[in-house]
């Protein structure tokens, strides 16, 4: 196939020369090539363009694109190669596939679903769905993610399981983070939403319905298999997972802790939502300033029904349940919580800013058993780390020194040394003769050598830097040497 611009010379030098050699010896082209050009041009065709020629497959192509017709674009080739060679087809495998290609292509543009774009309002839809987590500690988890439709503003957070106590309140906490409630909700046919699907119409979980009038939304959930009707919280679940779920791609580390993760979901939230958005040119977040005043207001109180039992908690931090103890974080004591059970496991839910928020989970205990996670109480200080505190102008004036005297003071404590206030009067007078600094160098070092007796303080600073590591002289050892040995060993004693 030659070039435009090599065609209109082969045509220019058949014009000069009205001979198909003499242009083909001219362009360097067969005479043959110069004569199909030319007939291409008497004929009104376009000289640049291809001549179509018979094909082994062109009788078989009717039946091809039937067969495309009743499978809707997805039979194989290798099955219509099969049954086209039992018609006595003699095309290779490799002729099939390409023209089962091009037919399915005709047959996908003329059934291509053509739907006006769904162009979103303010203050109206709210969708959300789910991802697979990373596990923490063994345990799986999920990612709760919405999407505000007209402000693109994102919300991610953790969920330990899909149950409907963990997505009502995930549903609170994602209204309480935007401001306000929309009119509509749209998700998934969960089991949590929709409970069976009556002549293609969705019979909703009753409790969600109670859920839905409680907040004032409407719950709606798409149509089955049609990835189109909320393709924006399907990219939030897929952003969010990318940027938090640990793999060889984003080289992240495993999550230590619940309390890592949630940090992870919230410095997640504010990147998506502070940068600006391709499409609308503007950053979420600036644009959910504008969208709250057209949402519903929050209720004050989260919705708690399906929260489980109500409990109050003790000044030990725990709670009562079924005959056993189970531990909550030290910051809700005084305070009510939920209580239910999850297959074999215990959730306890609390409010956090205003939310329902899950904030225990233990394995279910029997009666009289307590189960206590260390986290959730404060780090206590063991007596040997605990710093000294001066008690009188005599204790302060020591400790004043430095670390080092409370070091000293912590070793003549334990060992039970004798006389230390006298001791650490002495500390003080040496200060006025010696650098502070020097003395205190001087008690860190007693401490670590055990000397805690009178004199020992003042011996340390007399030798100070003087003395220096002991060091074996140059011309041999301090040790004698084991000529005596082998008198022994002869049986001559020396």
């Amino acid at each position: 196939m030659l070039s435009e611009e090599k065609i209109v010379e082969v045509l220019e030098a058949y014009d000069l020369t009205r001979s198909f050699r003499s242009a083909g010896m001219l362009c360097g082209v067969d005479h043959h090539t110069v004569r199909r050009y030319v007939a291409a041009r008497e004929a009104g065709l376009d000289p640049t363009g291809t001549v179509e020629r018979a094909k082994v497959s062109d009788p078989f192509c009717d039946k091809i694109s039937e067969w495309i017709d009743r499978s809707q674009g997805r039979v194989r080739a290798d099955v219509v190669h099969g049954r086209l060679g039992v018609m006595g087809y003699r095309g290779s495998e490799r002729t099939t596939r390409r023209v089962v290609a091009a037919l399915k292509a005709e047959w996908r543009a003329d059934h291509r679903r053509v739907y006006r774009p769904w162009i979103p309002e303010p203050g109206l839809w709210v969708q959300w769905d789910y991802g697979d987590g990373p596990r923490v500690g063994g345990h799986k988890t999920c990612l709760f993610c919405a999407w505000l439709a007209w402000s693109r503003f994102r919300v991610i957070l953790p969920l330990a399981d899909k149950s409907l106590p963990s997505v009502i309140g995930a549903l609170d906490r994602c209204f309480r983070i935007m401001g306000g409630v929309p009119t509509y909700a749209l998700t998934d046919n969960e089991k949590t939403v929709t409970d069976a699907h009556v002549a293609g119409v969705a019979v909703r979980n009753p409790q969600m319905v109670a859920v839905s009038h409680y907040y004032g939304v409407r719950i709606v959930t798409c149509v089955p298999a049609d990835p189109e009707s909320k393709g924006g919280s399907e990219a939030t679940v897929r952003i969010a997972k990318a940027d938090l779920v640990p793999t060889a791609a984003n080289l992240l580390d495993d999550y230590g802790s619940w309390n890592e993760l949630e940090a992870a979901c919230e410095t997640a939230m504010a990147r998506f939502n502070t940068r600006v958005h391709t499409l609308t040119g503007d950053k979420p977040a600036d644009r959910l300033a504008r969208e709250v005043e057209l949402l519903h207001p929050v209720p004050a109180e989260p919705y708690t029904v399906a929260f489980g039992e109500t409990r109050a908690v003790s000044w030990s931090s725990l709670i009562h349940f079924r005959g056993a103890r189970y531990s909550v974080p030290h910051a809700f004591m005084g305070r009510r919580v939920w209580v239910r059970v999850a297959g074999s496991e215990v959730v306890v839910t609390g409010e956090v800013a205003a939310a329902a928020t899950e904030i225990a989970r233990h394995r279910l205990a029997g009666r009289g058993e307590t189960r206590i996670c260390d986290e959730h109480y404060p780090p206590r200080r063991d007596t040997v780390e605990r710093a000294p505190k001066p008690a009188n102008r005599h204790e302060q004036a020591f400790l004043g020194i430095g670390a080092g005297a409370a070091r000293w003071l912590i070793e003549a404590a334990a060992v039970g040394a004798r006389q230390i206030p006298l001791r650490m009067a002495e500390a003080v007078a040496l200060t006025k003769l010696y650098p502070r600094q020097a003395v205190d160098s001087s008690l860190g070092l007693a401490a670590t050598a055990g000397r805690f007796s009178a004199g020992d303080l003042a011996s340390i600073l007399e030798v100070g830097d003087r003395a220096g590591p002991i060091r074996p002289p140059a011309d041999g050892w301090l040790q004698t040497g084991t000529a005596a040995w082998a008198g022994i060993r002869n049986g001559v004693a020396e």
